[in-house]
């Protein structure tokens, strides 16, 4: 029996991540377009090219699913799949990975896929994913890993601070003069996941310092972190991300935390400077 494990790009994860592990990983990647040209998240993008596209162009920009198609692809690939996507509250993601399922259920009866909908993104997928590998390599049934890694899935949180406004103001999801105003008080916004998958502003710290501080804080309060994995994804901000790294060791107590950089979907919407932490 052969398994895989797929997610969409906004994992960060490339697409060599779980090598040499027996299970098939890989990434379907979402769309980007900057005016007329359009980027696909996968491990070819250059994302600092996209970004500086975006600085520069100033009209709307968007982002796009991938299309049912292109999961079916990856669900034909072996005997049974477990699929993982970002929240379905913000994306057609989910969606389009469910019609994909059925397609290719119709034509092939045998095999097993199963979906989850991770109401979250970046490190978030990431700790589903990595669950899910340990489930498979543990022995265990089909049903029994999506319901456990379903299960875990509920377990998470996701906060995280943009590096700027300009996307959010662009895409008319904040008015201009909101933007311009926080970006000249310095204010970070420091917001999370909520269970349903939507975003949640929980505090409005002034600079980067306190940002890193009230997630902290935050995640603390949410969760006992002692010995739990981190995810920490940055946008161009390997530093700030260092800084997060070493305050969460020092007061979560736990050394298990992983640093990525950002790949094209989650730095169209974090951009430069931002981090989101998946935990």
């Amino acid at each position: 029996m052969t398994w895989s494990i797929v997610s969409d790009s906004s994992c960060d994860l490339p697409s060599d991540s779980f090598q040499d592990c027996g299970v098939h990983f890989a990434t379907v990647p979402l769309k980007l377009r900057v005016g007329s040209t359009e980027y696909v998240d996968d491990d070819s993008l250059n994302v600092n090219v996209m970004l500086a596209q975006m600085k520069n162009y100033k009209g709307p920009s968007s982002s796009a699913c991938p299309s049912p198609e292109e999961w079916a692809d990856e669900f034909r690939k072996s005997d049974c799949t477990i699929a993982v996507t970002m929240t379905s509250a913000l994306s057609g993601t989910y969606n389009s990975a469910l019609v994909a399922k059925d397609m290719v259920t119709e034509e092939f009866p045998w095999k097993k896929i199963y979906v989850i909908d991770s109401r979250s993104t970046a490190g978030g997928l990431v700790l589903i994913l990595r669950k899910t590998l340990e489930l498979i390599q543990s022995g265990l049934d089909f049903d029994e890993i999506a319901q456990q890694a379903e299960a875990y899935s509920r377990s998470l949180f996701l906060l995280f601070a943009l590096g700027s406004y300009d996307n959010l103001i662009k895409s008319g999801r904040m008015s201009r003069v909101a933007g311009i105003l926080a970006t000249s008080l310095g204010i970070r916004a420091v917001a999370s996941n909520t269970p349903e998958g939507e975003i949640k502003v929980l505090h409005k710290p002034r600079g980067e310092e306190r940002a890193i501080q009230q997630i902290v804080e935050t995640m603390s309060k949410l969760k006992n972190m002692a010995g739990q994995p981190v995810v920490i994804s940055h946008c161009n901000n390997p530093k700030g991300a260092q800084r997060l790294k070493e305050l969460i060791s020092h007061v979560c107590l736990t050394t298990k935390i992983t640093i990525l950089q950002t790949r094209g979907l989650t730095s169209y919407y974090t951009e430069s400077g931002g981090f989101l932490v998946g935990f």
